[in-house]
């Protein structure tokens, strides 16, 4: 056969903003053999896809994942995979698993982001024989991928080798060997191919395990003499910074605007959490927008706003709020996790309910909630009679505060109150300005972390649906090249990845969408088993929006048949891609 796989008849977008076109392509041995705009023979072609009326796209990037662990234990990543997801970022927010042992990883990992400690750490310790970036890239090479991976080495991790996790929680700095032996790791991950350093600056995300329990990730105690020391080496070898400032004082930006700056020197290159249009601050994405122009265009650096480009709603359970961490009383009930008894018993003290109100109406501590109990809706509960309730509607039935009213059902139901919140990107129109911004990259999913609470593993899908309601109404902020390009391109040669285009040559890593799947479905809730932790996750399963995912020239999914046997199980689907951009050690 001349090829592997033929696709024909659909709207070809090759990565870049150019408008889509009326085209067949062509697979071979896992590239792009030939796009013609004339037919080309089926009877040529193993495989045959019919895209009429469906869009012909490169595969989609993820920039912002937390797969650390799952990616070990479950390399096929189907959740992603299925919503046309090729290739995927990790560790992100200073936490890889690089350098650190099994049980330390795992400490960083489980409670910042939401995965049981009990499902991640057996699986590290058996798996885990790598303790430097050489073992880290060879476990990789060897593992069967199902997208592609590229990752960051965390800052933590680097932190917590060489100091150790309770010296690296603490105020001490580091001594010199210290902070040499953390400069050797962020070189020979650079070395291995990775993208860059990953850091966090937001106190609020807490390590698990009993050594240095509900202490703030080790990244937050670093002082500026470390990070510049690090970020010395990033610039050096072209790398990237990807960075978080702080969640509730937010001032620190200012030095990552600063350490992204090209004036009279080479600019580091700069990707920083997160552009949102959020509740609790209704003109941050102005802020944003503004600050990407100020370190783009004036001062000449290289800069990016991560964006998510769906809306910011978050699911919870019972007393599980990560969102506590934001304000003292919030903060100790998150201590008493692992104590229920006295959690439950300490929500019912009167004087306690009575600083968490007060807490809880303050202004200047607020991140990323809203606070607002009026915006927490029940979507599950054994009284029936209180699903589509808001807490503050349910105060009013019973005469209390609506955060008498939430303590109340949390004592008396547990985790079986199910309830959401939405903390922002409520605004389509906002939203349409924070998409189409030249400073914000369409990538963060947070996809792997947060399984109870976030399900943005389709937030391409998302993205393209904002773009095609826009059209649909009259109203078009973008074209649908340039929706696709900000999802593909745009990242891939920003983060210098070999993805994001289907040109002749190109990896064949491809999607076929179809535009009539972009329908209210995409925010649809539901479970789903987690593969290889024992857990159920919440997902999107909007399934008539993606034909087929093809990963180096091979079927990963196609809709109906799902997933192919081999993927996950078997090399020659994904492979761990490298920076080309860094350049080697001087």
């Amino acid at each position: 056969m001349k090829y592997d796989i033929l696709i024909k008849n659909g709207t070809y977008f090759n990565g870049d903003k150019t408008s889509g076109i009326q085209s067949d392509v062509a697979i071979k041995d896992g590239k792009i053999l030939k796009v013609s705009a004339t037919p080309l023979n089926e009877g040529d072609a193993a495989e045959v896809f019919d895209a009429k009326d469906k869009w012909v796209t490169p595969g989609f990037l993820e920039i912002h994942s937390h797969y650390d662990a799952e990616v070990v234990a479950s390399p096929a990543l189907k959740e992603s995979v299925r919503h046309g997801v090729t290739s995927i970022a990790i560790g992100s927010c200073s936490i890889s698993m690089v350098n650190a042992d099994a049980e330390d990883c795992s400490d960083l990992f489980t409670r910042v982001e939401a995965v049981p400690r009990e499902a991640v750490l057996p699986i590290l310790l058996e798996k885990k024989k790598w303790q430097d970036a050489k073992g880290y890239r060879e476990f990789y090479d060897n593992q069967p991928l199902g997208p592609n991976i590229c990752s960051f080495i965390g800052h933590s991790d680097m932190r917590v080798a060489a100091m150790g996790i309770e010296r690296a929680t603490s105020d001490a700095k580091p001594t010199e060997i210290e902070m040499q032996a953390m400069e050797k790791m962020l070189e020979e991950a650079l070395d291995a191919g990775c993208l860059g350093m990953s850091m966090m600056t937001t106190k609020l995300d807490k390590l698990d395990g009993d050594r240095a329990w509900s202490r703030p990730l080790p990244s937050t105690f670093s002082s500026w003499w470390e990070f510049k020391r690090l970020f010395k080496i990033l610039r050096r070898r072209n790398a990237i910074l990807q960075g978080a400032p702080d969640a509730v004082k937010k001032v620190n930006v200012f030095g990552f605007l600063w350490q992204a700056h090209g004036l009279f020197r080479r600019p580091m290159k700069v990707t920083m959490l997160t552009a949102l249009d959020l509740k609790s601050n209704p003109f941050l994405h102005r802020i944003t927008r503004v600050s990407g122009f100020i370190a783009n265009k004036l001062l000449r650096g290289n800069f990016r706003w991560q964006t998510l480009s769906a809306p910011f709603t978050i699911h919870l359970e019972g007393l599980e709020v990560n969102a506590f961490e934001e304000f003292e009383t919030g903060a100790l009930l998150r201590d008493m996790m692992k104590d229920e008894v006295s959690l439950y018993k300490k929500i019912n003290e009167a004087e306690f309910r009575a600083q968490f109100k007060k807490h809880v109406s303050e202004i200047f501590t607020v991140g990323l909630w809203h606070r607002d109990f009026s915006d927490g809706w029940i979507t599950d509960c054994p009284d029936k009679t209180l699903i589509g309730k808001n807490f503050e509607q349910v105060g009013k039935t019973y005469g209390v505060d609506p955060v008498d009213a939430y303590f109340d059902l949390a004592t008396k139901y547990k985790k079986e109150l199910k309830w959401k919140t939405n903390y922002g990107n409520h605004r389509p129109q906002i939203m349409h300005k924070l998409l189409n911004s030249p400073y914000t990259h369409v990538g963060f999913g947070d996809s792997g972390a947060h399984i109870r609470s976030l399900a943005m593993y389709n937030f391409p899908l998302r993205f393209l649906k904002y773009v095609r309601d826009a059209q649909l109404e009259g109203k078009p902020f973008m074209t649908v090249a340039k929706g696709v390009h900000k999802l593909t391109a745009d990242l891939a040669d920003w983060f210098g990845l070999d993805a994001g285009h289907i040109r002749e040559g190109d990896r064949a890593d491809v999607v076929i969408v179809n535009p009539q799947g972009l329908n209210e479905d995409v925010d649809g809730i539901s479970e789903a088993p987690m593969e290889g932790f024992g857990v159920d996750r919440l997902v999107k399963r909007n399934d008539e929006a993606v034909d087929v995912t093809i990963i180096n020239g091979k079927v990963a999914y196609k809709k109906g048949d799902y997933f192919t046997e081999s993927l996950g199980k078997e090399k020659g689907y994904g492979s761990f891609l490298e920076n080309r951009y860094v350049e080697a050690r001087s």
